[in-house]
């Protein structure tokens, strides 16, 4: 059977030729100015073996915001924090089919958030992050992050205050519904600090190292790991998860700035980077990639 491990540069670069192709059929995302500035041309991916052998193509020192690519970590740094059995009494574990930003699903489940992955859970857990204010909490996250992965995540100023310039209604709304059921305090400090660890930024092979954290790393609990990575599976590419289960099976999770970062468990992890978006937010050429690397697989 393949591995990760007996990929070469030159099948990563063919199938990058190819993608580049597959994302011209997307668009950027175009409600945070700065990504509908991006270009949209750029791609690149590090695939990262579970004993640090790191493979790239593309550019690999620039970098780009996380966005929703820090909701698991969020949740992993939470579980190691708070433990699973007090995580889970705040924010559910359930698919949604509903885009990810989605009132009507918080209506339905009558404010009780349906996964960490969506907006919803993700800001109920940013709500839960030590720390009295969004720069704390932004920091605490920052560093353990950092520590843990050997990443050089940082602040994206620029991107944060593009994220800033527009009223967010959706996320607005959001809160004002968890705020309303009593399912968290603070709301203006849960936004900011919501806003501050999507715009937290990496390279490729920042992005690389952090899927580590889910593949090889002996200060991570496994369970912790299992749960965040079960998750991934069913929720990280939002509507589109139960269909990227069957046909690729990677647990993963994308984010609006075009960023994919998936986990072949006990082997290692695939960080991708293409900005157009398909219908439901996610790479396209990221998509292409991560196809290619699993018919390889398999």
């Amino acid at each position: 059977m393949k591995q990760l491990s007996y990929l070469s540069s030159a099948q990563l670069s063919n199938w990058l030729m190819e993608a580049s192709q597959e994302a011209k059929k997307g668009k950027l995302a175009d409600y945070i100015p700065l990504l509908q500035r991006t270009d949209s041309s750029l791609l690149f991916i590090c695939v990262v073996t579970k004993n640090n052998i790191f493979l790239t193509q593309g550019d690999s020192k620039i970098t780009f915001s996380l966005m929703s690519i820090i909701k698991p970590f969020l949740l992993l740094y939470l579980l190691s924090e708070l433990g699973d059995n007090f995580i889970f009494t705040k924010v559910g574990s359930e698919h949604s089919n509903y885009p990810f930003n989605s009132l009507d699903q918080l209506q339905l489940d009558q404010g009780f958030p349906r996964n960490p992955m969506i907006n919803s859970g993700a800001l109920t857990l940013a709500s839960l992050l030590p720390g009295k204010d969004s720069h704390t909490r932004l920091n605490n996250l920052q560093e353990w992050l950092n520590k843990q992965s050997n990443a050089n995540l940082f602040l994206d100023k620029l991107m944060l205050k593009s994220v800033e310039s527009l009223p967010n209604l959706r996320n607005q709304s959001i809160i004002d519904n968890l705020t309303q059921r009593k399912h968290l305090k603070e709301p203006e400090i849960t936004l900011d600090t919501y806003n501050k660890i999507c715009c937290l930024s990496a390279t490729i092979i920042d992005l690389a190292k952090l899927g580590l954290l889910l593949v090889n790393s002996p200060n991570i609990s496994s369970k912790n790991v299992s749960i965040v990575t079960e998750i991934m599976t069913t929720c990280g590419l939002y509507e589109a998860s139960e269909n990227f289960a069957k046909k690729i099976g990677f647990p993963s999770k994308s984010g609006v700035s075009g960023a994919i970062l998936s986990i072949v468990p006990k082997e290692g992890a695939i960080a991708c980077y293409s900005p157009p978006l398909d219908a439901q937010g996610n790479s396209l050429g990221g998509l292409y990639m991560l196809q290619k690397i699993a018919n390889y697989l398999n």
